[in-house]
Formats: structure tokens, C-alpha cells, sequence
């Protein structure tokens, strides 16, 4: 599959704290209905990143726009245009499944029939009939993590940014989860996701690695592969890793 259409466009992108270089200089394209891998350790500068482009943080300097739109000047056009789940759980445990995606549904701007139908189907597809009724807080995390990225995607963005998804899951959730996003890119929805999981690359049409708030290294999961020699995403990272070290 080729994708061309660009919707999101990073150049030179910089986020300073005070002598910290938090993200140095990014730049890159993302596509329509590309799963987009954002990988790096923890501390790499991918949080940071991905904030300043749903409209969350004010860069240093640099351009990019999201869904056509300028992340200095039209931060709210982009967040309508969006959907966002952080790495800790963002619904709220004390409601129950049903009146998440209400409240959800209603902050996005969906009609009380468009919740209905898309509240039921959601529920069906998830498997939480028995459940709708159940407080959040009460559900297994994996089942947690999958209903919080099915309520960000309710309203149908043209990109859905995710922040560490599946830390703290098991790899059968994370599996299924994964399982989930392809689904969504598949129906057009572009992936923007964020792991310090390796192996998650697979998963991905492309991923940049950030070693110390730079993009070290860009491309297909293949490419990487084949560029640097390595069987695994692994060792790819980690010859990046060892290369930043040595300063090379």
C-alpha cells in the first residue's frame, strides 16, 4: 500500500526547558491511515512531542501542522480533529463503562443518536454487554486500556494520538490491543503511537527512533532491519542507544 497524503508535517520541530533540549530539531511526515511508530526510551522526548502536536504545549521553534492545521496558531481546530489517550488511564473509574462513553461521546460533539448507535456497537465489539453497567474502576486494566482507545476514536478523528498505550498490560491484551488499532487504520483513522516496547514496531507501517531527543533513525520496520543489520527491532535500539553513548 502507498500512502501520500500527508497529515501531519513536522520540521525542525524543538522543545526547550529552560539549558534542556527535551526534543531537538524533529522532523518528519506522517500519512493518512498509517500506523506511525514513535519509539524511544523513556526520557527519549517522545511525550513532549507528541504533546506539542495535539495543541497541548507551545515549541520552542520549529513548523508542523496537524490535519491541515497550525499547531501555533489553530490548536483548537486540532483537537477537534483528533483523538488522544495518554499513558495513564484517562476515563474516569468512579462512572460506569455506559456513562464514559456518554460523557465522552458528548465533549466530542456527537448527537444523542449518533451516541446511541455508536455506544452500542462499541460495547458489542468490546464484548462488555455484561459490563455496561459496571464502574470503570472495577475493570481489569486490559479492559480498560481497550475501552479508553475505542471512547478516543468515537467520534471518528482523522488521527488518534496514543501515549505508551500498553505499558503495564499483559502481551495477550497487548495483542488484542494492537488488534484494535489496525482495525482503526484500517478505516482510515491515522496511528500515531508512542511505546518504548521494541517489538511493537512489527506492529507498525513505519517508526522513528528517538534517542535523546533526536529522530536517530526513520523508515520501515524492514529498512531498520536491513540497515543496520539486526534480526530484531532490539537491536536496532540498541545500536542506536550504543552509538548516542560513544557520541558517534
Amino acid at each position: 500500500m502507498t500512502l501520500r497524503e500527508p497529515v501531519i508535517t513536522v520540521e525542525n520541530l524543538t522543545k526547550r526547558f529552560g539549558d534542556f533540549i527535551a526534543t531537538n530539531a524533529i522532523t518528519f511526515d506522517v500519512y493518512k491511515g498509517e500506523i506511525f511508530g514513535f519509539l524511544g526510551a523513556n526520557g527519549a522526548g517522545k511525550t513532549t512531542a507528541m504533546r506539542m502536536l495535539c495543541g497541548l504545549s507551545v515549541p520552542s521553534s520549529g513548523r508542523a501542522t496537524v490535519a491541515g492545521f497550525d499547531i501555533y496558531r489553530q490548536t483548537e481546530q486540532i483537537k477537534r480533529h483528533i483523538g488522544y489517550m495518554s499513558q495513564k488511564f484517562s476515563l474516569y473509574e468512579d462512572l460506569t463503562v455506559a456513562e464514559n462513553i456518554r460523557f465522552f461521546g458528548g465533549i466530542y460533539g456527537l448527537s444523542n443518536h449518533q451516541l446511541q448507535s455508536k455506544s452500542k456497537a462499541l460495547i458489542e465489539r468490546l464484548g462488555l454487554q455484561a459490563e455496561r453497567g459496571k464502574l470503570v474502576g472495577e475493570l481489569p486494566l486490559g479492559w480498560k486500556q481497550k475501552l479508553a482507545f475505542s471512547v478516543s476514536i468515537l467520534h471518528e478523528p482523522r488521527i488518534v494520538f496514543l501515549d505508551e498505550p500498553t505499558g503495564g498490560v499483559d502481551p495477550v491484551t497487548r495483542r488484542q490491543f494492537w488488534a484494535l488499532i489496525h482495525e482503526a487504520a484500517a478505516s482510515g483513522i491515522t496511528v500515531f503511537v508512542t511505546t518504548h516496547y521494541m517489538d511493537e514496531a512489527e506492529y507498525c507501517n513505519r517508526v522513528s527512533i528517538m534517542v535523546d531527543g533526536r529522530i536517530n533513525a526513520l523508515g520501515t520496520p524492514s529498512e531498520l532491519k536491513q540497515q543496520f543489520g539486526e534480526p530484531s527491532m532490539d537491536g536496532v535500539f540498541y545500536q542506536l542507544a550504543r552509538g548516542a553513548k560513544r557520541g558517534d
